[in-house]
C-alpha cells in the first residue's frame, strides 16, 4: 500500500498533466455545435487524429452544392450526426454529416439580404428532447425544430422576434438591426448583438438576451447609456434617443464557468464625424465584461475614445489561460482593426502588460471635438502595418503615370499615423476601417497561451464633404426626384456618372438589368459589403431612385430643374458630413500598398511576444509570374487549430491549407471549385475525424468584381466539402 504522501506526489503530478480548459469541456472541442467551435469562441479542435505527419493524406469525404451561385461564408455546425448550413437560396439545410445527404430543408427568405449569413445558434434542453436553430432573417429572430427544421410557432409571436422593438426608438425607422453573425447561448440565454446601419440615421447597439424557449427579452445592456446608467455623461444629455451604432455586430464569447459574457463593441455612427456626439462616447470600441445572466456591467475598456475611423473591434474575444510574472492567469485577449492584440485579466480587467494613453493629432473640422490622447498597448507588438508612406507603394504598379500619381496622392495627403483625423483634404487612414482583424480572424489553443491571427493591410483615403439634400422647387417627374436623391445619398461614392470607382465601388450604369428590382431595393435599405443601409429613405423614395438608375437620360435632359440645395443636419442641427469610399486600390484592383497583404501571426501570450509571421494566400495572377508570399486579398478568414498542431484556412485564390502551427509553414492544400471565406468546422463521428468547409465566395482575389478580371464573371459554384483521412 502507498504512503499518504506517495499518494498526494501521484496526485499532483496527474493533475499538472491534464490540459487546463477554461471554458468548455473536453467534449465540447471535440464536437462543433457552435459557430467558432465552443462557448469562448476559440475556433480549436481538441481532435488529434489528422495531425501533421499524416496531413497529406487528406482527401474529400463528400461534397454538397449550394445549389444556387449565391455567396455563402456560413460556419457548419454539427450535432448529434447532423450537420447544418445554409445553401439553396438562404434556406438552412440539415444533411447526414457522415455522406452529406439531405435531410431536411427550410426556407426563410429566398431575396433577402438580410440573414445570419456567418452561422445559427443550436440550443437542445439538458435531456436532449429539446433541439432547436435560432437564427435571424429580416430582422425576426426565430426558431426551428432542429429534428424536422418546422417553424417553432411557441417562439415569440407567431413564430418570431422583432429585434426593431424595444430600442427606444420607432420601429419602422430601423431597417436594420439584426446582425450577420449569431449569438452566444448560455444556459437557456440567447444572447445577441446587433449590426446597425453606418449612418447618422443608425439605431442603438443595444446587447440583449432572449428566453431561447419563450423568445421574452429577459435583459438589455445599453452600449449608448440612458439616465443614471455608467457612461451617460460620455455622450451629449439624451443622445440615447438619436444617436447610434456602439453595436456588437461581431462574435461574442463566453466564460461559462464564471458566467461573463465578452462584447466587442464596434465605432459610433456616423463613422468619420462625430459633431452630433461629442465626449467619449462609451461603450463604443470597448471590450465589455457582463454578467451573462443579467446583464450587468463587470468591467470594460475603451481602446479608441470617440471614434471617428471606424477601427470597430471586430473579432471574438479569445479566453486563454497563460503563466505570467510566475503566476498562472486566465486572460482574454481582443484583436481589432488597428492591429492591436490588447490582454487582460479575465475577471478584473487589468492588462496584462502596459497601455499608455499618447497625444494624438486633432482634427480641424467644424464642430468636431476629437480626443486628446489615444491608448497604446506597450505589448505584444501589433501584428499590422499602421503607417502608409511613399516608401510602402505597391512595387507591381507596371504603368509609370499611375505610379507617379500615387506618390502625388500620398505626399499631398494629410498622413500623421494612425489616428490622423478625416477632413476635407485627402487623409490617408492605415491599416484601414477594412484593415487589421475582421471577424473570425483570430484563433487560439487555450492550452499553450498561443494566438494566430489573419490580418490583412488595406489603406483607405478618406476626404470629408458637406451633405446636402436636393429638394425640387416642382412638380419633378420621378427620373428627376430619382436624380435628386442619387445626388444626395449616392454620388459621393459611385460618381457623376454613375461608373463608380471599379474594384472598390461598382458601376451603377445599367444596374437595373443585373439585378432585380426587389434585390436593388433590399441592398439600398440594408446595406450590403461595404456599403451602408440608407434606412432614412422611404420607400416612395427608393422607387424615385431606381426608376431614375434605369431611365437616367430624361433626368440629365431635364436642364435646371429649379432645385435649391440645402445642408443635411441631425436633430440637434449639427450639419452632416459624409466620407467617399477610399479604400485605396490600383488598377489593376490590387491594393496601392506593397504586400504582404494578408499575414497570418502567431503569439505567444505567455510571453506577450510573435513566434512567427507569414503571408497567407497568394494572387493567382502574380504567382504565375513568379511573383509569391504576397498574401491573399480582402479575405474574410476564420482559421481553425487542432491539437494536432494544425492550422487550417481557406483563402479566396480557392485554396483550402493546413499549416504548421510551430512555424506557419504550409502542409497541405487543395484547390477548390469557388473562392473560401468564414472559418472551417472540425468534428467527430464513430471515431474519426473531419474537416468541413465552405466554398462559395467569389473565386477573385478582388474585393468586387473587376473588369476585364475573368474570375469576376464566373458565376459561383458553390459547395460544402468534407475532408477525412482513409
Amino acid at each position: 500500500m502507498f504512503s499518504q504522501s506517495f499518494q498526494l506526489k501521484i496526485l499532483i503530478v496527474l493533475l499538472t498533466a491534464l490540459p487546463y480548459v477554461a471554458s468548455a469541456s473536453a467534449a465540447e472541442r471535440n464536437s462543433w455545435a457552435e459557430y467558432g467551435g465552443s462557448p469562448d469562441s476559440a475556433q480549436y479542435s481538441g481532435l488529434a487524429q489528422v495531425n501533421r505527419e499524416n496531413v497529406s493524406r487528406l482527401h474529400v469525404i463528400w461534397r454538397y452544392s449550394t445549389g444556387d451561385s449565391g455567396k455563402y461564408l456560413f460556419n457548419p455546425l454539427i450535432a448529434h450526426g447532423v450537420m447544418y448550413v445554409l445553401a439553396k437560396h438562404n434556406s438552412i439545410v440539415a444533411l447526414d454529416a457522415k455522406t452529406g445527404r439531405e435531410l431536411w430543408l427550410h426556407e426563410t427568405h429566398p431575396t433577402s439580404q438580410l440573414i445570419t449569413n456567418r452561422g445559427i445558434n443550436y440550443w437542445e434542453s439538458a435531456d436532449g428532447r429539446e433541439r432547436r436553430l435560432l437564427f435571424s432573417c429580416n430582422n425576426v429572430l426565430q426558431a426551428i425544430d432542429a429534428k424536422t427544421g418546422k417553424r417553432i410557432v411557441s417562439f415569440g409571436k407567431d413564430g418570431g422576434v422583432d429585434l426593431r422593438e424595444g430600442l427606444g426608438r420607432d420601429p419602422e425607422s430601423l431597417t436594420l438591426v439584426q446582425s450577420s453573425t449569431p449569438g452566444k447561448i448560455f444556459e437557456n440565454l440567447l444572447i445577441l448583438g446587433s449590426a446597425t446601419n453606418e449612418e447618422y440615421h443608425s439605431g442603438p447597439g443595444d446587447v440583449r438576451a432572449y428566453d431561447v424557449r419563450s423568445g421574452r427579452l429577459v435583459w438589455s445592456f445599453h452600449t449608448i447609456p440612458h439616465p443614471g446608467e455608467y457612461g451617460y455623461d460620455t455622450w451629449p444629455p439624451d443622445a440615447w434617443k438619436r444617436a447610434g451604432g456602439a453595436n456588437a455586430w461581431s462574435e461574442l464569447s463566453l466564460d461559462t464557468a464564471r458566467g461573463i459574457v465578452y462584447v466587442p463593441t464596434a465605432s459610433p455612427k456616423y463613422n468619420f464625424y462625430g459633431a452630433n456626439r461629442k465626449g467619449a462616447n462609451l461603450f463604443g470600441d470597448c471590450l465589455l465584461a457582463l454578467d451573462a445572466r443579467t446583464g450587468k456591467r463587470l468591467w470594460h475598456f475603451q481602446m479608441v475614445h470617440h471614434d471617428i475611423w471606424d477601427y470597430d473591434n471586430a473579432t471574438a474575444p479569445k479566453l486563454l489561460t497563460v503563466m505570467h510574472d510566475g503566476k498562472k492567469l486566465d486572460i482574454v485577449a481582443q484583436v481589432n482593426k488597428e492591429g492591436f492584440v490588447w490582454v487582460f485579466e479575465r475577471e478584473t480587467g487589468k492588462p496584462l502588460w502596459p497601455i499608455e494613453e499618447r497625444s494624438v493629432p486633432q482634427s480641424d473640422m467644424p464642430g468636431e471635438q476629437t480626443w486628446a490622447m489615444q491608448p497604446f498597448p506597450l505589448q505584444p507588438p501589433p501584428f499590422a502595418r499602421q503607417a502608409f508612406t511613399e516608401k510602402d507603394l505597391n512595387p507591381y504598379i507596371s504603368d509609370p503615370r499611375e505610379r507617379d500619381e500615387w506618390l502625388e496622392k500620398i505626399r499631398r495627403a494629410r498622413n500623421q499615423g494612425m489616428f490622423t483625423p478625416p477632413g476635407t483634404q485627402d487623409t490617408v487612414e492605415m491599416p484601414g476601417n477594412n484593415g487589421g482583424a475582421n471577424f473570425g480572424g483570430a484563433a487560439v489553443d487555450p492550452h499553450s497561451g498561443r494566438l494566430f491571427v489573419v490580418s490583412k493591410d488595406l489603406p483607405a483615403m478618406l476626404r470629408l464633404q458637406l451633405a446636402e439634400k436636393r429638394l425640387p422647387l416642382h412638380a419633378a417627374v420621378p427620373e428627376e426626384r430619382g436624380r435628386s436623391l442619387y445626388e444626395s445619398n449616392c454620388e459621393l461614392c459611385h460618381g457623376s456618372d454613375r461608373n463608380g470607382r471599379p474594384p472598390a465601388v461598382p458601376s451603377l450604369v445599367s444596374i437595373h438589368q443585373r439585378l432585380s428590382g426587389e434585390k436593388l431595393r433590399s441592398i439600398i435599405q440594408q446595406g450590403q459589403g461595404q456599403m451602408p443601409g440608407f434606412a432614412h429613405l422611404k420607400p416612395n423614395e427608393i422607387d424615385d431612385l431606381l426608376t431614375y438608375l434605369a431611365h437616367p437620360d430624361p433626368a440629365t435632359a431635364a436642364g435646371d430643374r429649379g432645385e435649391s440645395a440645402v445642408p443635411e443636419q441631425g436633430p440637434d442641427g449639427t450639419l452632416h458630413y459624409k466620407s467617399g469610399f477610399g479604400f485605396m486600390f490600383t488598377s489593376s484592383g490590387l491594393p496601392a500598398i506593397s504586400p504582404p497583404w494578408t499575414t497570418l501571426t502567431a503569439y505567444d501570450l505567455n510571453r506577450g511576444t510573435i513566434e512567427w509571421q507569414v503571408p497567407l494566400g497568394e494572387v493567382p495572377e502574380l504567382a504565375a509570374r513568379g511573383i509569391r508570399n504576397t498574401g491573399s486579398h480582402f479575405p474574410k478568414v476564420g482559421p481553425v487549430v487542432t491539437a494536432g498542431g494544425l492550422i487550417f484556412a481557406g483563402t479566396r485564390d480557392r485554396k483550402f491549407r493546413a499549416l504548421d502551427t510551430r512555424s506557419g509553414k504550409v502542409l497541405w492544400e487543395t484547390t477548390l471549385t469557388a473562392g473560401l471565406e468564414g472559418m472551417p468546422a472540425v468534428y467527430e463521428l464513430d471515431g474519426r475525424e473531419y474537416i468541413a468547409v465552405c466554398a462559395a465566395a467569389q473565386a477573385t482575389t478582388y474585393t468586387h468584381a473587376v473588369p476585364g478580371h475573368p474570375a469576376s464573371s464566373e458565376p459561383i459554384r458553390g459547395e460544402y466539402v468534407v475532408f477525412g483521412l482513409d
